[in-house]
């Protein structure tokens, strides 16, 4: 392929890292991380060949849900530093090569944000800026997100004499998107970062966000072609990643279509796969991922997915249905204390994987192999693990491991070490973004095989997902393959070539 190519739609075959500020590095030892520690740490992630950095929310917030509740979105939280701070670090990762996008988290604010307090007088003219109810509507207390916390979606406030809703917690009110003023003021937000040098952002739970009531918004995704609009017309080579987590033919919708070409999102997450993956490692079996990769559309043509192994929420089970997801906490998260809101697991790979490097490996393997955009949650590369000794999610968003990082560096085995050849490699082979994807039907149950295709390039993948050993027939082959894993080629004899596979093996392969 042209580089040009790939490089003008960047997003395709990227290496996203997302990453909290506060536990990322902490520059002057007061226990919370901030952008100049983010600075003094960014080689690290240069060395690791990231390429473009996603960071969760570092606005001001009174920290309620870990910074998702946002009392200005025009500046930094004091904790974390200033706007000089934070344009110091873009220009660092700039001259790094890497962009930078945040989260948009526009569904809601802070119930403490000045648009709220205001709001709650109804003659003022904020108060049309969030949703209200005079009378607590009949559905109130169907589809609650956090059960646990929450018994409703909607809450009486006593100043405005009036419910508001919340599809997420009580203090954190949700915007009304269908008044043409609260649009404005998103774009406003969305162009205000993006001088400071965003390269994009990753947008917080999607359908939530157009699911308000919308009598004045007949179209909600007519709302998401416009945000993509102004996001292309202020930078050509900006990026929406999407959250959302649906049925592919519901997903399939984020990203619009105008003449196979997407204008709405530029990127969604595959929960769909992430899902069925670990429904795989549970059985040691690939046809659940091998049937969700079958079934999984092909996006617009300038559009991509984006696949992970886990992110920084729960590790959402709630596309697999109960027998299923028992499956997997039984494999995963046998403990109640393990599990969260009945549908996900609160755990990091290593843990749940018993700390099996071997297996550790081949699934990051899997990650950069599969078609989509790899996105990395931090202390992936170091096999950092879980605090069951916190509360609900921040199980998983603890301080970075760096002794550990530090350590396996100077380890040629170590899984840091395993990552960056990934990434390496990854990063050489066009195909695994860009080519045609094809499943591959082998003989042994416990291994997902799967070649892509383009410009007369090939790339075959083969991962084994079970503790024994299996040797697989790739046939249709034109030439040798070469190893791009290890050295060493394996000979195809009338088209066909016979792959060994050790336990958790995996090898790639380049067709020449």
């Amino acid at each position: 392929m042209k580089l040009t190519r790939t490089a003008d739609l960047w997003w395709k075959n990227a290496v996203v890292y997302c990453l909290d500020v506060e536990t990322f590095h902490d520059s002057d030892g007061d226990g919370c991380g901030d952008f100049r520690g983010l600075v003094e740490k960014i080689d690290h992630l240069h060395r690791l060949g990231v390429t473009c950095l996603w960071l969760m929310p570092f606005f001001p917030t009174p920290d309620r849900d870990d910074g998702y509740d946002i009392t200005d979105f025009y500046s930094v939280d004091p904790r974390l530093g200033t706007l000089g701070d934070f344009t110091e670090f873009v220009r660092t990762a700039r001259d790094r090569g890497m962009r930078v996008i945040a989260d948009l988290v526009v569904n809601h604010t802070s119930d403490q944000h000045p648009w709220f307090q205001q709001a709650r007088d109804p003659d003022s003219p904020m108060h049309d800026w969030y949703v209200w109810a005079d009378e607590k509507p009949a559905d109130a207390d169907e589809g609650i997100v956090f059960p646990d916390k929450e018994k409703s979606l909607w809450t009486y406030d006593r100043k405005a004499r009036k419910y508001y809703l919340h599809k997420f917690y009580k203090h954190q009110p949700d915007l009304n998107v269908a008044n043409p003023a609260v649009r404005d003021e998103i774009a406003r937000v969305m162009g205000f970062w993006m001088e400071l040098g965003l390269s994009g952002f990753r947008v917080d739970a999607v359908p939530f966000l157009l699911e308000a009531p919308v009598e004045a918004l007949p179209d909600p995704h007519e709302y998401l072609g416009d945000l993509r609009a102004f996001l292309s017309r202020r930078n050509g080579e900006a990026v929406l990643l999407g959250e959302v987590n649906l049925p592919y033919t519901e997903t399939m919708r984020f990203f619009g279509d105008n003449d196979g070409v997407g204008d709405e999102l530029h990127m969604c997450f595959d929960f769909i796969g992430m899902q069925q993956m670990f429904l795989s490692l549970a059985r040691q079996e690939a046809s659940p991922l091998a049937h969700a990769l079958k079934e999984r559309p092909q996006p617009p043509r300038d559009c991509h997915w984006a696949t992970f192994v886990r992110n920084h929420d729960e590790l959402t089970l709630d596309k697999l249905t109960v027998p299923e997801r028992e499956e997997v906490f039984a494999a995963f998260g046998p403990e109640e204390d393990m599990q969260l809101y009945g549908r996900g697991l609160r755990r990091r790979l290593p843990s749940m994987l018993g700390g099996d490097l071997g297996r550790i490996k081949m699934v990051y393997s899997l990650l950069f192999s599969l078609p989509g955009t790899p996105v990395l949650f931090y202390g992936e590369e170091v096999g950092m693990t879980e605090d069951l000794s916190l509360e609900g999610r921040q199980a998983v968003r603890t301080p970075m491991w760096w002794d550990a990082a530090a350590e396996q560096r100077r380890d040629e085995d170590s899984l840091l070490s395993w990552v960056r050849l990934l990434v390496e490699r990854y990063r050489e082979c066009p195909e695994l973004a860009w080519g045609a994807f094809q499943v591959l039907d082998t003989a042994e149950p416990g291994v997902l095989a799967h070649r892509c295709d383009i410009d007369g390039g090939t790339v075959v993948a083969v991962h084994n997902l079970a503790d024994r050993d299996a040797t697989v027939e790739i046939d249709k082959l034109d030439g040798e393959l070469t190893d791009l894993l290890v050295d060493g080629t394996v000979p195809v004899k009338d088209g066909v070539a016979r792959v060994e596979l050790g336990p958790y093996g995996c090898r790639w392969f380049r067709q020449v």
